[in-house]
Order: structure tokens, then sequence, then C-alpha cells
């Protein structure tokens, strides 16, 4: 991991609020396999009895772990530990992390580099911008059972986004990091096919030339851009399917 010298100097450890670490104690549980696809999830009044809180911080947890499709929340039922999906959604922002654990498979993550700098053109073109305020440069991959499953090209606006300078990407994806703690409002996806280039071949261990799935996406809040990421996935394994009803 390559940081640039602008760095902003860190700051203590904040102490997490409570929704989150409601939030952190039941993914720490999911995603270790403590709690399987299908485990039911303690009813909102046990976790209110158990964190000594109220309704509104235990539902604020469990809208987010819904969000991230760790878990399905039923009427009445309750909330359970979502089962392995085959198919990804196109039409929604998917968590990677909560993708891979829900087919059943270990997630593992490898930051490749990470740098703070003054945004390029390329990177103001790629964004969307006409400043040239700071962004963050994130390559990263992501494996299912130590199998390369995507690569991950992104950027993230600082000026959108000033708390991604302090995030600790080397442990927390940056799809992930976002997903939780930052709001969208508006996100585009554009859907691509290439043949993989020398770099992307060796980050997802196939064969230079072999056919990729690529998806780009820009997601802003209130006009503003918050990020725009690449993402290559092996095109001999993945496969993206939505479904459409009529009017």
């Amino acid at each position: 991991m390559s940081l640039a010298s602008d760095r902003a100097k860190p700051r203590a450890a904040e102490k997490p609020t409570l929704y989150k670490r409601i939030r952190l104690d039941i993914e720490t549980r999911i995603l270790t396999g403590e709690w399987p696809p299908g485990h039911r999830i303690p009813f909102e009044h046990q976790l209110m009895s158990r964190y000594r809180c109220s309704r509104m911080t235990v539902n604020k947890a469990l809208s987010e772990l819904a969000q991230a499709d760790l878990i399905e929340r039923r009427r009445r039922a309750g909330s359970f530990v979502r089962r392995p999906q085959h198919m990804s959604a196109v039409l929604k922002i998917a968590d990677i992390r909560a993708e891979i654990t829900a087919l059943g498979r270990a997630y593992g993550y490898q930051l490749i580099d990470c740098r703070r700098r003054t945004a390029t053109s390329a990177d103001r073109a790629r964004l969307g911008v006409s400043t040239a305020g700071k962004v963050i440069a994130i390559a990263c991959r992501h494996s299912a059972d130590d199998v390369p499953f995507a690569v991950e090209d992104r950027l993230i606006d600082l000026s959108t986004v000033p708390e991604a300078a302090t995030a600790d990407f080397a442990r927390e994806p940056p799809g992930s990091w976002l997903l939780h703690h930052v709001p969208w409002t508006e996100a585009e996806h554009t859907i691509s096919a290439v043949v993989a280039d020398d770099r992307t071949a060796k980050a997802l261990d196939i064969a230079i030339g072999a056919p990729c799935l690529v998806i780009d996406r820009y997601t802003w809040r209130s006009a503003r851009t918050v990020t725009a990421v690449r993402l290559h996935y092996p095109g001999e394994t993945h496969r993206l399917v939505a479904r459409f009803k009529g009017g």
C-alpha cells in the first residue's frame, strides 16, 4: 500500500456509534460463518435488551445489513442470514464481499495500491468534475475460496466524501465501506466485454486475451460525484441477469 505524502495526519480512533457496533457484530458472525445462511437473527426486542438501546437504533443497523445483502428481513417472521444467490442483479449496487459470502464461499481481499493525489485531467474526466480537487485512487482484488473473483479500479472524490481520507482500505474493501458510510442518490452502470490485457490477466490469473465482463459504475449524492469504479470479472465464470415485468 502506498499513500502520497499529503495524506491527512492520523487522528485518534473514534468510538463507533452503537448502531454501527451492532451492525459490525452481526456482520462478523455472518462473514465468519458463525451464523450460516438461513440462520435467524435475534429479534429486535432481544437486540434491544442485549445492547440496551432503542428500537430505532436496532432497526438502523438491520436496515444497513439488509442493504448490503447480508440479511433478509421478513415481515412478522424476523430477519435471516441471506441464502446463496447465483446470479448478480444488474440494477442494484451489490457488495462484492456480501455477494461472495452469500454464495457460501470464503471471501478474500487484497489492496494492490491506494494513493491520495490531486485529480489529474483523466481523473476529472472520469468523475465528471471540472475542479482539480483531491481524490483517492484504489486498486484491489476480491477472491472467492482463494480464486480471483474480480479486480477493482476506483476513484473516490474527497470533496464529496472527505471522511474517506481516514478510512483504512487495507482492512475494509472500498465498496463495502462506501455502502456502509456514504448514502447515494443516483447511480449508473455500463456493462461491456473486453479481452484481458497483461495487467488484468495477471490479477485475475487468466490468459492474456481471455474474455472479461466489465462493469463501470458511477454514483452521485445530490448531483455531486461520490465514486467511479471499474470492475473486471473473468468472462467464463460470470454473468449478469436482470428480470423485468411489463407495466
